[in-house]
């Protein structure tokens, strides 16, 4: 199981460069470039996602103090849904722009 949930702390890790990357230089992820149109909201939907993902790992981990399995829940599950919501929000927001052609 610890392998799981190094993954998933490995994959929220990587969560957290990109929205980084993200809000300091506007870079986005080629495969994802043609579909969002507020780079500033992918980035923080970006930085909670990662934020969930870690702050899980490292309460399965011990590596910090153990609080009831309702604030894990409820918090990890805030922390991703809402993450999850600002992605979407960043690629529907505005319309795709048209290629002048």
């Amino acid at each position: 199981m610890a392998w799981v949930v190094g993954t998933g702390l490995l994959l929220g890790l990587l969560l957290i460069a990109m929205g980084t990357v993200t809000l300091r230089t506007g870079w986005i992820m080629p495969t994802a470039r043609r579909h969002v149109t507020r780079p500033q909201l992918h980035g923080i939907g970006a930085l909670l996602m990662g934020a969930s993902l870690v702050l899980q790992s490292l309460l399965y981990f011990g590596a910090l103090p153990s609080v009831s399995w309702e604030t894990r829940f409820y918090g990890g599950n805030a922390l991703l849904l809402g993450g999850m919501l600002l992605l979407i929000v960043s690629q529907a927001l505005l319309p795709r722009r048209r290629d002048p052609t």
